[in-house]
């Protein structure tokens, strides 16, 4: 860095400056799929908002980061105002793998292997009256509860970077199929029931329209178990590595039809079979587990096995490799390892941006708040992408376990987090002392309103029961 600052300052410095070129080109690229121009504008003040150090992103909070009097304006952009969701989609989906592809050819990395993985992830919800709302089980909750759920493609870019491409909203056949719910939800017409594994299908249509390529499609046991999806993927010629059950069956040589289970209790006794290899580096180093890979009955499809070393947890991932790719086992273990980073980019997402902070109620406002999030997302992940070699000053790793640790450590090279940290606090501009006392009054009034309301809907049940 040619800088007479530290090299911490300058970090931070060159950090901040490519967000705002970043989120600038984000905001020229979504232009296109707006109707009127103060849409626009207010969208981008939407994305700042989530990018900022709010500690809850709502109508109301994001209103008051952006200037405005009231929340309306928040709230008609995701309601009612006239934009291209979907194309606003695809906007951020180019802007992201773009933005990728390009931090690993300036890193040195154009050789990384591309993976596109499928993913759930959800939000709590009270009430019966939200899109796609159900009891079912909330991934980020461990538990089975009232809320929502939305299917995600992520790009992931190996050793650069990854980040979220695409989303469906899941909702349950009995919405879909009555005409009271659909309404009261805001379900487009014509909407179909859709299963998780379809609703990939459908994510991965419009990547593929974008021209997005991947190396491997990786997914969990969700779409493991989708034959849609197999056949859908297999059809185009896509290899994957999706995971599957221990009850999954799968035909031998031969004809012979085992489960995954029976497979590994009778062709995999001898310790020769299995192979110590590192599925990737993790946040604590090199994640270590014993592969097994079995051929099946068609030349194309095989059964890759994972045991952990500790546990001897098993799990199978059930793979595609058409002839004349390469798909061997070492690059389907790579592969296998880079489902892991949709995870980060849930809880980088949820953590730093608000993904399941929204309290939009209808089909369309939902997948509203989900495209600006992912743009917001994009934006620091491609960042950090492209100065990942530029601020990546650590120490080389420790050769032996006795090791003395260096003078200096250094430091990691910036992340997802600390340029949405940094950015937030060196471009936020203060609230002027008038519009923070007309937003205390337009509070209190509103929810005096709404007490109101809620007593006299209590009066009236109280009456009913005692008549």
């Amino acid at each position: 860095m040619l800088t007479t600052e530290s090299k911490a300052a300058a970090a931070v410095r060159i950090g901040v400056a490519t967000a705002l070129r970043e989120r600038g080109q984000v905001l020229d690229l979504l232009r296109p799929c707006f109707a009127r121009t103060t849409v626009w504008l207010q969208a981008g003040k939407y994305v700042a908002a989530v990018m900022s150090d709010l500690p809850e992103r709502n109508g109301w909070s994001i209103a008051r980061f952006c200037g405005d009097a009231t929340p309306d304006r928040t709230q008609r952009l995701l309601n009612h105002a006239s934009w291209d969701t979907l194309g606003a989609m695809g906007a951020v989906r180019r802007f992201a793998v773009a933005g990728l592809d390009e931090a690993a050819r300036r890193n040195r990395r154009a050789g990384g292997m591309r993976a596109g993985v499928l993913d759930e992830t959800g939000q709590e919800k009270h009430g019966t009256a939200t899109a796609g709302v159900k009891r079912q089980y909330i991934g980020c909750a461990g538990r089975v509860a009232n809320g929502i759920n939305t299917v995600h493609l992520s790009y992931v870019r190996e050793r650069t970077g990854h980040a979220l491409i695409g989303a469906r909203q899941w909702i349950p056949r009995e919405q879909v199929t009555s005409p009271v719910a659909s309404l009261v939800t805001g379900l487009p017409d014509g909407l179909r029931f859709r299963t998780k594994g379809q609703l990939a299908i459908d994510v991965l249509a419009d990547a593929r329209a974008d021209g997005v390529t991947f190396d491997f499609i990786c997914g969990d046991e969700v779409y493991g178990a989708s034959p849609d999806l197999r056949e859908y993927l297999e059809a185009c010629g896509q290899p994957y590595v999706l995971r599957v059950a221990s009850n999954f069956t799968l035909t031998l040589a031969g004809g012979t039809a085992v489960t995954c289970a029976q497979a590994v209790k009778t062709l995999l006794k001898d310790k020769r079979s299995w192979e110590v290899r590192s599925a990737g580096n993790g946040s604590k180093g090199q994640r270590w587990y014993a592969w097994a890979w079995l051929g099946t009955g068609s030349g194309e499809h095989s059964l890759l096995v994972r045991r952990h070393l500790k546990t001897g947890e098993l799990a199978f991932h059930y793979c595609y490799a058409p002839e004349g790719q390469p798909g061997g086992k070492a690059r389907l273990i790579r592969a296998a390892g880079l489902r892991w980073p949709v995870e980060e980019s849930f809880e980088l997402g949820k953590d730093c941006f608000g993904l399941d902070q929204c309290q939009a109620r209808l089909y369309t406002a939902i997948q509203r708040h989900l495209v600006l999030v992912m743009a917001a997302l994009a934006i620091c992940a491609v960042t950090a992408a492209l100065l990942r070699a530029r601020t990546d000053t650590q120490a080389p790793p420790p050769a032996a376990p006795g090791q003395r640790p260096p003078a200096d450590p250094g430091m990691i090279p910036l992340t997802v987090p600390e340029i949405r940290r940094v950015l937030a606090a060196l471009t936020a501009r203060p609230i002027p002392p008038p519009l923070i006392i007309h937003w205390d009054a337009w509070t209190r009034r509103h929810q005096a309103r709404a007490r109101w309301f809620n007593q006299r809907a209590h009066l009236q049940r109280d009456y009913t029961l005692v008549s």
